[in-house]
């Protein structure tokens, strides 16, 4: 098995036909501005961001072609004529028989959540990610991580850390049994791993398995191009197949899907879940029509479905996604060359700063990965954000803190929006801040709502 991406040079495959001005601030007004925000970087004002690498998730820039199918907009409530276009996309290039329209990804995990999962249930899957583990306890069932252990080392180097450990599948079916699992949780590619990819042949053992005792596979499928392409560079006997190949037997091997199309598809907004099972289509359906909107838009406009449409066929070109990750990966080697902790080995989508390495003089009590993000927002107005202790939140029965094992800041690299100019710029901002790490001070949590804290958490230096 390969261990590594070979470094190629690589130049984005499109040219720039439109720009929006971007404006540095000063250090004085960033201080103010962060503060101000509670030293959470998700409540800055986009206006006083220079680098927003906060989420890959509908930032990313659309084509000409997904622009000019904007305005083939058709707008009627029912049987949108863009709601069939969608739904041949998603069969041609993913393969599932039957689609449900969302406004984002989150909403297809609320509603395959209830359809699925009973109460007292137990679902399995390859790292949590924050929405997706809230709405299945909001279902009455208890995520259970099943994901390899190398997982969990930021340092270790396996290619594939997002694949599944049989074993404790195994052990989980023998201990619950297979009719409290609704379904194996299957995520491509691990966010919280730090953009780390599933193996086409782990995909399949889960398949054999989950197969003989009759569960489900559910797919999160945000960015199933991504993990494609790492599948053609890393796995053996895979490098001579496309991507969409590769997403296609990927999709295959799974009974149903979420996706949020504003990461790999390429959109601003939108989603849909999709599925094999006609039963399950028929609740869906039905659901659909109470959270979202009538199933054949789903809380979509006509023009963000063909939109959609576009950006699913262009997110599986191989010259496409080469340079997506390339990008990626040429601002974590920067990083690395320098000295930078990172986790390892370099994800999809963005590039995780080993938050416990960079500031080793803070406990997690401390909020290590929120007080880099805002560090980083000071030193440059480069926005990112915290995947650590905050993202983790509380138990759900003991209401004390969850603390994760990695502790990192995200550097999300949206498509097609930045250049490899800004990415040095990056780089010189994580380099500075890592040179004076030892004078930087924690952070204090004054403010937690009960859901999802990272989104609205206010914290203040310590004292």
């Amino acid at each position: 098995m390969k261990q590594t991406l070979k470094p190629k040079s690589w130049a984005e495959p499109y040219k720039i036909k439109m720009v929006e001005p971007v404006f540095m601030t000063t250090k004085a007004d960033r201080q103010r501005y962060i503060a101000e925000a509670g030293y959470n970087t998700f409540l800055l004002r986009s206006r006083d961001v220079y680098i927003d690498l906060l989420t890959d998730s509908g930032t990313s820039a659309m084509s000409d072609r997904q622009w000019a199918a904007l305005m083939l907009g058709d707008e009627a409530y029912a049987g949108s004529e863009n709601f069939y276009h969608l739904e041949d996309a998603v069969r041609r290039y993913y393969g599932y028989k039957y689609i449900v329209p969302t406004h984002q990804g989150r909403g297809a995990e609320n509603i395959l959540s209830q359809i699925l999962i009973s109460p007292g249930q137990y679902i399995p899957g390859n790292m949590y990610f924050t929405t997706t583990r809230l709405h299945q306890e909001l279902a009455g069932g208890q995520f259970v991580d099943i994901i390899v252990d190398e997982a969990h080392d930021p340092d270790n180097l396996f290619p594939f850390k997002g694949n599944c450990d049989l074993e404790k599948l195994q052990t989980l079916i023998a201990k619950v049994g297979a009719e409290n699992i609704p379904y194996v949780s299957i995520a491509t590619t691990v966010n919280m791993a730090g953009g780390q990819p599933i193996s086409l042949e782990n995909l399949r053992a889960v398949r054999e398995l989950t197969n003989k005792h009759g569960i489900k596979i559910v797919h999160d499928m945000t960015r199933v191009a991504e993990n494609a392409f790492m599948i053609q560079q890393l796995e053996e006997g895979q490098g001579t197949k496309s991507v969409a190949r590769i997403v296609r037997e990927i999709c295959d091997l799974t009974d149903a899907a979420t996706m949020s199309s504003k990461k790999d598809a390429l959109v601003n907004i939108g989603g849909f879940m999709a599925m094999n099972d006609e039963q399950v289509y028929d609740q869906a359906r039905n659901l659909v029509v109470v959270y979202e909107g009538l199933h054949t838009y789903g809380g979509m406009a006509g023009r963000d479905m063909e939109a959609l449409s576009v950006g699913i066929a262009e997110s599986v070109e191989d010259t496409h996604i080469r340079a997506r990750v390339g990008q990626v990966h040429y601002l974590g080697n920067k990083l690395l060359e320098a000295g930078i902790p990172l986790i390892r080995p370099l994800g999809t989508h963005g590039i995780f700063l080993n938050a416990t390495k960079f500031l080793p003089h803070l406990s997690q009590d401390e909020f290590p990965a929120q007080t880099l993000a805002a560090e980083l927002y000071i030193d440059s107005g480069v926005r990112a954000m915290e995947r650590g202790i905050v993202s983790a939140g509380r138990d759900k029965k003991t209401g004390k803190r969850n603390y994760p094992k990695l502790e990192s800041v995200r550097l999300t690299l949206p498509r097609r929006v930045y250049t490899q100019a800004h990415m040095d710029i990056v780089a010189e901002s994580v380099i500075n801040v890592y040179e004076r790490r030892a004078g930087i001070k924690g952070l204090e949590m004054i403010y937690e709502p009960e859901f999802l804290p990272f989104f609205q958490a206010r914290f203040a230096p310590r004292a």
